[in-house]
C-alpha cells in the first residue's frame, strides 16, 4: 500500500491535506494550489469524497485531462507560475492523482483576478490585510520590516547620544565625513525620504514608542502557577530603545527570579537558578525575531514553577520549533540583528536558542501558529508552591514574610525613603532586629534598595501585600 493513504483518509482534511472527489473548475482548483503555496505547501487527493473520505477513484483518461490540466493552470492561471508534481496511486484497485505544491519561494501567489489565497485550517480565504500580504512579502525574503520607513519620523527624533557613540564606533567602516543625512542613509538609519527605518528608530530613537506603541515588554510576576491570578509580585512595562528594553527587562528577571547558594561562601551572591545567559540569549532572541507587523508586547511571565517569554513572531520559509533546535535561522529582521550584534552581546547565525539549551537543557518551546505567539518555557528549579488566597507559601525553604516583617512591608510600602530609625520608631522593632529582617527581605527578594545605602530608597518587589487581619492597614 503506498503512503499509507488510508491512514490520511482517516486524518480527514488539515491546512496540508483536501480531497476532492472529482475535478472541478480550473479557477476552484488554482485557488487552492495558490492556498498551499502562499502558506506550508500540501497536497490535493483527487478521487476521494471530501465529506466522507470514501475514494471514488479516476479512470485512466481522467488522470491523463488532469494531469495536463494540472500544468496548464500552473503555468497559465497562477502569478507567478507556480511548480507542482503530480503522482498517481492505487488504492482498494482505484485510481487517485495526487497533485504536491511546495510552498512557494516567490510569495504572494495569485489567480489572473489579482486574488492572494491562503490557507485556514481545511478550507481557504482570501487575503485582503496589507499586514497579511507584507508578511508574505516577507516570507519571499522581498521585504524586511525592520527596514520600512516609520512615517512622519526625523532626525528630531533621534537620540543623538546613541547617535554618535554607533558612528564612533563604526568610524572605522564609513566615511564620516559625509553629510549626516547621508551617513543615515548608507547605514539604512534613514532611508531616501528623510524617515527613520524601523531599525534606526528602535536603536536610535528618543521615544521609539511615540509611533510604535505595541513594541513594549510587559512583564509580571505572579503568585502561584496560573495567569488568572489577581495578585502578583511585580509588574512592570518597559519601553525605550532595544537595548534599553532589553536591560530592563533582564533587570527583570534577575530580580524576580533566586539566587541559590550551591557551595559558595554565605555571603555570596549565589547563583542563579536559571542561568543568565540563558535568559539573555532568549530575551534578545524575542527583541530581534519578533514579528514587527504585529502589533503586540513581548510579554515576560514569572510564576512560582516556571518563567514564560512570549515573543509574537511568525514562522516562515518552511522554518518550524523543529529546524530551530537544529540551528536553522532565517533573519526576518536582518537591519535589527546587525545593530545587535555591533552594540549588544548578540550573536545571531541560529545559535542563540542552542546555546540556552546548552545553558538550560529543560527549556521548552511552542509554536501557536493560530494566535503567531512563539513561547518559550523555562521550569524554575526552585521548589514553589502557590499559597493560600495566592500568598507564597514556601521558597527553597523560606516561609512567607512572618507577621513582623509584613509590618515592616507595610510602612516600608507607604514611604519609601523611611530611614532605619524612623522605621524602628514606626515600627516599635529595635534597629538591630530591623537590619536583620531588612537583609532577610532582600535577600530573598521581598524588598531591595535602590540608588545605594545613603541616598536610596526602598522598593517593594511585591507591591501587592495580602491582607493581614492582626495589623492596621
Amino acid at each position: 500500500m503506498t503512503p499509507n493513504i488510508k491512514n490520511i483518509i482517516s486524518c480527514g482534511e488539515n491546512s496540508r491535506v483536501q480531497f476532492k472527489q472529482e475535478w472541478t473548475s480550473s479557477r476552484q482548483v488554482a485557488a487552492e494550489m495558490i492556498a498551499f503555496a502562499n502558506t506550508k505547501g500540501g497536497n490535493l487527493y483527487i478521487g476521494i469524497e471530501d465529506k466522507t473520505g470514501k475514494i471514488i477513484g479516476l479512470t485512466y483518461e481522467e488522470i491523463q485531462t488532469i494531469s495536463r490540466e494540472v500544468g496548464n493552470i500552473a503555468n497559465e492561471q497562477i502569478r507567478p507560475a507556480l511548480y507542482v508534481q503530480t503522482e498517481t496511486l492505487t488504492e482498494d484497485e482505484k485510481q487517485i492523482l495526487i497533485i504536491h505544491v511546495e510552498e512557494g519561494r516567490n510569495k504572494p501567489y495569485k489567480d489572473l483576478q489579482g486574488t492572494i489565497w491562503v490557507k485556514q485550517g481545511a478550507d481557504k480565504r482570501r487575503v485582503t490585510e496589507n499586514s497579511e500580504i507584507l508578511r508574505l512579502f516577507q516570507d519571499a525574503g522581498a521585504y524586511y520590516p525592520d527596514q520600512h520607513a516609520v512615517l512622519r519620523t526625523g532626525m528630531s527624533d533621534l537620540d543623538e547620544r546613541l547617535l554618535e557613540a554607533y558612528i564612533q564606533k563604526k568610524s572605522s567602516m564609513v566615511d564620516i565625513s559625509l553629510p549626516k543625512e547621508q551617513l543615515l542613509r548608507n547605514m539604512q538609519i534613514m532611508d531616501e525620504s528623510g524617515c527613520l527605518t524601523m531599525g534606526g528608530l528602535l536603536f536610535f530613537g528618543k521615544n521609539p514608542q511615540m509611533y510604535m506603541p505595541s513594541m513594549v515588554i510587559k512583564a509580571v510576576a505572579f503568585y502561584g502557577n496560573s495567569i488568572g491570578g489577581t495578585q502578583y509580585r511585580d509588574s512592570k512595562d518597559f519601553s525605550g530603545t532595544i537595548p534599553q528594553m532589553y536591560e530592563q527587562g533582564l533587570a527583570f528577571l534577575k530580580n524576580n527570579l533566586h539566587a541559590v547558594q550551591s557551595g559558595q561562601n554565605f555571603n555570596s551572591l549565589g547563583i542563579l537558578e536559571i542561568p543568565q545567559v540563558a535568559l539573555e540569549e532568549l530575551l534578545q532572541n524575542a527583541l530581534v525575531h519578533r514579528d514587527y507587523l504585529t502589533p503586540a508586547p513581548i510579554r515576560l511571565l514569572i510564576f512560582d514553577n516556571r518563567v514564560e517569554i512570549i515573543n509574537p513572531c511568525h514562522l516562515g520559509r518552511g522554518m518550524s520549533v523543529e529546524t530551530i533546535l537544529r540551528g536553522a535561522t532565517y533573519q526576518s529582521n536582518p537591519l535589527l540583528a546587525k545593530f545587535c550584534e555591533e552594540m549588544m552581546i548578540y550573536r545571531g547565525l541560529g545559535s542563540g536558542i542552542r546555546r540556552a539549551l546548552a545553558e538550560f537543557p529543560g527549556l521548552e518551546i511552542t509554536y501557536r501558529e493560530d494566535s503567531g505567539d512563539f513561547i518559550v518555557t523555562l521550569q524554575r528549579k526552585t521548589e514553589t508552591n502557590g499559597g493560600k488566597d495566592g500568598k507564597m507559601e514556601e521558597i527553597n525553604g523560606v516561609k512567607e514574610p512572618t507577621e513582623r516583617q509584613y509590618l515592616i512591608l507595610r510602612v516600608i510600602r507607604d514611604n519609601g525613603e523611611i530611614t532605619i530609625p524612623d522605621l524602628a520608631r514606626k515600627t516599635g522593632i529595635s534597629q538591630r532586629t530591623l537590619s536583620r529582617e531588612l537583609d532577610y527581605l532582600q535577600k530573598y527578594h521581598f524588598l531591595s534598595r535602590v540608588e545605594g545605602r545613603r541616598y536610596g530608597h526602598w522598593v517593594l518587589t511585591m507591591p501587592h501585600l495580602p491582607k493581614d487581619n492582626s495589623q492596621e492597614e
